[in-house]
This record gives structure tokens, sequence and C-alpha cells, in this order.
């Protein structure tokens, strides 16, 4: 079983929200870094917004000024506000973490996590 569980995805049209959320399955997360990334049809799974502990946040632009990555510690919860949802949004969305990442950033790219859910799928109809 994957360590992450995300929930929050679904169906939506265009301009419209959701909230992913990301919890630990098991014992809570003590590491410095997580994520979220998505995977689109026919692309690779890219990164689309990080957060480290101490609350710094990078985004690729794609998606700046419409979706915000933030954590919860009093419920050991990730989340994911998407708001003004376009239909390139449409991807299967993953929650990742790492314990010590060196670069907790949407460049440092998949291979910087070792932790991940095992996904939701969010669906945008224009």
């Amino acid at each position: 079983q994957e360590p992450l569980v995300e929930s929050g995805g679904g169906s939506v049209q265009s301009g419209g929200s959701l909230r992913l959320s990301c919890a630990p399955r098991g014992l809570p997360f003590t590491g410095n870094c997580m994520g979220w990334f998505r995977e689109g049809p026919k692309k690779g799974r890219v990164a689309v917004a990080t957060i480290d502990s101490d609350g710094y946040t990078t985004y690729i632009e794609a998606v700046k000024g419409r979706f915000t990555i933030s954590q919860d510690y009093s419920n050991n919860t990730l989340y994911l506000q998407m708001n003004n949802l376009k239909p390139e949004d449409t991807a299967r969305y993953y929650c990742a973490a790492e314990e010590l990442a060196p670069r907790c950033m949407v460049s440092a790219g998949t291979a910087a996590f070792g932790y991940w859910g095992q996904g939701t799928q969010v669906t945008v109809s224009s």
C-alpha cells in the first residue's frame, strides 16, 4: 500500500474549483518536503506545487495564481486548493513526500520524492 492517501478529486466544469487532500497512512509525516504532481493523458508525471517545512512554496507557471498548496500540521494533512480550473488541468494528481529533500522545489522533479500516494483523478470539462 502506498504510504500517502489522496482524496478530493472529481469532475468539474471550466472555471470551477476543487480541493485535494493528502494524509499519511499511519504515522504522521515528519519530513521536510511535500508536493503535488499530476499526470495527464499521454504526458509524464510533472510537479505542480511544493511546500517545505518552513512553509516555503513553489509552483509551476501554469498554475500560479490559481492553485494554492498548504499544510495543516494539526491534522497532518496536505491540501491543494485549485481555483479557475481549465480543461488542461485534467490529470491524475499525486501527493508526494520526502524526509530530507535537498531542494524542495517543483524543479526538483519526481526523483526527489520517495513517498507517493495512489492518485486522485481531476477532470475539467469545457
